[in-house]
């Protein structure tokens, strides 16, 4: 599978459970969402201004999309989680690449991952922040299927401070 395959099965709209366990809070949460993927062009503004902030021709990035969630978390039922970020792969090979993020998974600021896709299909995303690194995996059982672990890790890489496991079921694929 390649960058390009990865998104276009992505693309719809995920009904999402998260079970979240937060080490350093010796906490448990769970998450319900819907997460909405939705393809752009080339020359959408925010794919050309993430293009421009890092210094990547247009012309190498490969199936820009946007992704926008809206849950809720049973650690504070008031609050409703929401938010958009549009993401922009640069492959390096047809396996690996660069994954522009508008806005991060750890910490809510632009960020830089690099990505692989495993020859099972699965997709790794790393993640270097300021005061942390993430690791995500996603993997499809069915087409509207997909399992997603996500590791937040302190800076350094050797400390694991929140585990998440999430299965996600798409409800209306975008064509």
């Amino acid at each position: 599978m390649d960058i390009e395959t990865f998104v276009q099965r992505s693309l719809g709209e995920w009904r999402s459970q998260r079970s979240a366990h937060h080490l350093a809070f010796a906490h448990f949460e769970e998450v319900r969402s819907t997460i909405t993927i939705e393809p752009l062009t080339i020359d959408e503004p925010g794919v050309l201004e993430l293009c421009k902030r890092y210094d990547v021709g247009p012309e190498i990035v490969v199936s820009p999309f946007k992704m926008s969630w809206e849950g809720e978390s049973d650690w504070d039922e008031d609050e409703v989680m929401a938010g958009s970020t549009i993401l922009v792969p640069v492959p390096d090979s047809a396996t690996t690449g660069k994954l522009l993020r508008e806005q991060g998974y750890a910490e809510t600021m632009e960020a830089v991952g690099s990505y692989c896709l495993g020859e099972d299909g699965t997709f790794v995303l790393t993640t270097s922040y300021d005061r942390a690194a993430a690791e995500e995996k996603i993997w499809f059982a069915t087409p509207n299927l997909r399992f997603r672990v996500s590791l937040i890790k302190t800076s350094d890489g050797k400390g694991v401070t929140t585990a998440s496991f999430s299965s996600e079921v798409r409800r209306n694929p975008i064509p």
